[in-house]
C-alpha cells in the first residue's frame, strides 16, 4: 500500500424535503453516496439497506488480488443489495416502487474499483483540474450524448429526475464498473444529485481546489444550499495522501455514516428523534420548471415542482412507451410463432417420407405419413391402393394391418404387401 485516504462525509435534509432518503459512507478503504428513490416508499430505506450491505466491504484488501478481483468485489456487494432490497418488498409488497442509485468506490492504497448505477456522481480533482468519473443513467444524458441539449440546458430540463437505472430488487441492473488509477495529491468526491444537479464544474472545481477534505465537504453542501438545491444534499471528499500521513489515532480514519443510514440506525434507539438534518434556512420558492413539457403525459409535471411528494414521483426510472411495450410482445410472438412453423415444417418433411400398411376401406393399402392423429387429424394419406382384400388375409395378418404396420421406407412397404400376397396365392396390383 502506498496512498491512503483522508475523508469527509455529510449530508443534509435539504431546505425543501421533509425526510432525507439519501445515505452515504466513507471509510479507509470505502466511499459510498446512494440517493433513494421512492417518496412515500421508502426511498430512505432502500438506499439505507444498500448502504448498509455495501460497507461490508470496507476492509483491507488482500495483497495478491488483482484489479479484476476488486471489481468482483464491487459487482458482488452491488448484487447483494439488489437481493436484500428484493427481500424487504417480498416482505412487504409497499415497498416494491422503492430504488436507490449508487455510486461505490473501493480503494486498495493504489487505485479505485468503481461501480455506479443511477445519477449520483464521482468526481476526481488532479493537478486543478475536474473530471466526472461516472456517466449519468438518466434520460437527460441521453440527450446530452445525442448532442440534442447541453450540460447547461440539462440542469433546467424539466425530465432530468428521470432515471433510467436503479437498484430495485426487482430488475437487477447492469452496473458500470471500472479501475481508476490514482496518485498522491488527487481529490475525490462523491456526491447525490442534489450537489451536481445545481452546481456546474466550474463551481465544484473551486470549492475542491483548497481546504481540507471536512472544509470542502460542508462548503460543497452549503453551495448546493444556497444554489436552490430542492434535494437532499450528500457529499463525500476524500484526500489522496502517501501511506503514512493519516493518522489513526487522531480519528482520520474512522468510519463515517450519514444521512438514511445513520438516522434510521439512531431512531431504534432514540424513537422519535430526528437528526442531520442542517437544512436552516427557510424553503426556497420555486419559480417553475418552465415550459419544455414535451415527452411526458398530461399532469406528469406538478403544479410545484417542488413539492417533495410530486417532485418523488419525477424520479421513477421512465417505463418504455407502450408502443415499444406492445412492439417488444409483437417480436416475441413473431419469434415463438416462428419457431412452431419451422417444427411443423420440419415434422411434417420428416412424416412425408414415412410409410405404412394399413387399410382403406376394405383394400390394404400403403400410406405415406405417420400411423396417427393429432386433434382429430389424421398425421397420413393414402400412397397405393392394392386389389388385396384385408378380409383375403389370415386372421393374424388381417389385424396386423388394420393396427397399421410400419415401413422404413416405400420399398419395404411393397414387399410387405407382397408377402401378405404369396401367402394367400395371389396378385397385387395399384387402383
Amino acid at each position: 500500500m502506498t496512498l491512503q485516504l483522508r475523508f469527509a462525509a455529510i449530508s443534509d435534509v435539504g431546505r425543501v424535503r421533509k425526510d432525507n432518503q439519501d445515505s452515504g459512507y466513507a471509510g479507509p478503504w470505502l466511499l459510498v453516496v446512494c440517493d433513494g428513490v421512492g417518496g412515500a416508499a421508502r426511498g430512505d430505506l432502500a438506499s439505507s439497506t444498500a448502504v448498509q450491505q455495501l460497507r461490508n466491504l470496507d476492509a483491507a484488501p488482500d495483497p495478491e488480488h488483482t484489479a479484476d478481483e476488486l471489481v468482483g468485489q464491487v459487482a458482488g456487494a452491488l448484487h447483494r443489495a439488489h437481493d436484500r432490497i428484493a427481500e424487504l418488498v417480498d416482505h412487504d409488497p409497499a415497498l416494491s416502487s422503492t430504488s436507490t442509485t449508487a455510486t461505490v468506490c473501493l480503494f486498495d492504497g493504489e487505485q479505485l474499483a468503481v461501480g455506479h448505477v443511477g445519477d449520483s456522481r464521482a468526481y476526481l480533482f488532479r493537478e486543478h483540474g475536474l473530471s466526472q468519473v461516472t456517466h449519468d443513467h438518466t434520460f437527460v444524458q441521453t440527450l446530452i450524448d445525442d448532442g440534442r441539449i447541453t450540460e447547461t440546458e440539462a440542469r433546467s430540463h424539466p425530465h432530468r429526475n428521470l432515471i433510467l437505472k436503479a437498484i430495485d430488487g426487482q430488475r437487477e441492473a447492469e452496473p458500470d464498473l471500472f479501475v481508476v488509477p490514482l496518485q498522491a495529491g488527487d481529490r475525490l468526491m462523491l456526491c447525490s444529485d442534489g450537489v451536481c444537479g445545481v452546481l456546474d464544474d466550474g463551481r465544484i472545481a473551486d470549492v475542491l481546489a483548497g481546504g481540507s477534505a471536512d472544509y470542502a465537504a460542508v462548503e460543497l453542501v452549503r453551495a448546493s444550499l444556497e444554489a436552490g438545491s430542492s434535494d437532499n444534499v450528500t457529499c463525500i471528499v476524500a484526500d489522496v495522501v502517501e501511506a503514512g500521513a493519516v493518522d489513526g489515532a487522531d480519528g482520520d480514519l474512522e468510519p463515517q455514516l450519514v444521512g438514511a443510514a445513520a438516522e434510521l440506525r439512531r431512531r431504534r434507539l432514540f424513537k422519535g428523534h430526528r437528526s442531520g438534518d442542517t437544512g436552516e434556512l427557510e424553503p426556497i420558492v420555486a419559480d417553475g420548471l418552465g415550459d419544455d413539457m414535451e415527452g411526458l403525459p398530461p399532469g406528469a409535471i406538478p403544479d410545484d415542482p417542488l413539492d417533495p411528494d410530486l417532485h418523488e414521483a419525477l424520479r421513477y426510472a421512465p417505463r418504455a412507451p407502450r408502443r415499444a411495450v406492445w412492439l417488444r410482445r409483437i417480436l416475441a410472438l413473431a419469434v415463438v410463432v416462428g419457431i412452431v412453423w419451422i417444427g411443423a415444417a420440419a415434422a411434417w418433411s420428416w412424416g412425408q417420407k414415412q410409410y405404412f400398411v394399413g387399410v382403406d376401406g376394405d383394400d390394404v393399402t400403403i400410406f405415406r405419413g405417420l400411423n396417427t392423429s393429432f386433434v382429430g387429424i389424421d398425421l397420413s394419406t393414402p400412397y397405393l391402393r392394392t386389389d388385396l382384400a384385408v378380409d383375403q388375409l389370415a386372421s393374424y395378418d388381417a389385424h396386423q394391418v388394420r393396427q397399421g404396420v410400419t415401413q422404413s421406407d416405400l420399398t419395404d412397404a411393397r414387399r410387405y404387401v407382397d408377402s401378405l400376397a404369396s401367402r394367400i396365392g395371389t396378385d397385387t396390383g395399384a387402383e
